[in-house]
């Protein structure tokens, strides 16, 4: 076979495979993981189920790879805000507020699907579990490196409000009235800067 066709053939392969993730993806993040089977994601894929366990070996192996493609996809947009307010630190921390509020805000929108599916699946070693606590504690980091930025007593301890605010907000779509989320999260966050700047402020003030 030439070197022509089995880049053809691999192509193929590599969009048969990118169409069976983005069919249970949708239909994961909608349904939920546990009420679409198998059999619903080839249906609605339109592809042999062989299909799919050559490319992801086992349903618990397609679902880790929705979680892999969710978190790359969330990383990317705080990439661009971050590098927008690459010497603000409070500025991107507004930033990344508004878009995950807009996010959360959305009368679609389901729950972060990090959350949505270490809720279905308790166990601590389940592969989708594993990529679902990575991505919790890389947003942790994240918010504990702008916090280390800001002029607070505690980094780590302000990264774990802030990190406590955004996963709240994920969950909480149904309360939030019409365009709210983003003055709400954004304002929580104010107060919290604050309220740590006070402390840090007052700790230095008594030595």
């Amino acid at each position: 076979m030439s070197k022509i066709a089995v880049g053809r053939v691999d192509q193929a392969g590599m969009d048969m495979k990118n169409k069976i993730l983005e069919t249970a993806s949708d239909l994961f993040y909608n349904m939920g993981v546990r009420a679409v089977g198998v059999d619903l994601v080839v249906e609605k894929a339109g592809v042999a189920k062989t299909s799919l366990y050559r490319h992801f070996g086992t349903k618990d192996d397609l679902v880790a790879a929705f979680l892999e493609r969710e978190d790359r996809a969330f990383w990317e947009i705080w990439d661009r805000v971050a590098r927008r307010h690459a010497a603000d630190p409070k500025g991107q921390l507004r930033g990344q507020l508004k878009w995950i509020g807009e996010r959360a805000g959305q009368a679609s929108y389901r729950g972060c699907p990090q959350l949505n599916v270490a809720a279905e699946f308790p166990e601590i070693e389940h592969p989708a579990r594993k990529v679902a606590t990575s991505h919790k504690r890389e947003l942790r980091r994240r918010l504990k490196v702008i916090a280390g930025q800001l002029n607070v007593a505690a980094p780590d301890l302000l990264a774990g409000q802030l990190a406590v605010l955004i996963n709240g907000a994920f969950v909480s779509s149904q309360i939030f009235e019409r365009r709210e989320a983003v003055e709400l999260l954004q304002q929580a966050a104010d107060a919290l800067i604050a309220a740590n700047i006070a402390v840090h402020n007052d700790s230095h003030t008594q030595v």
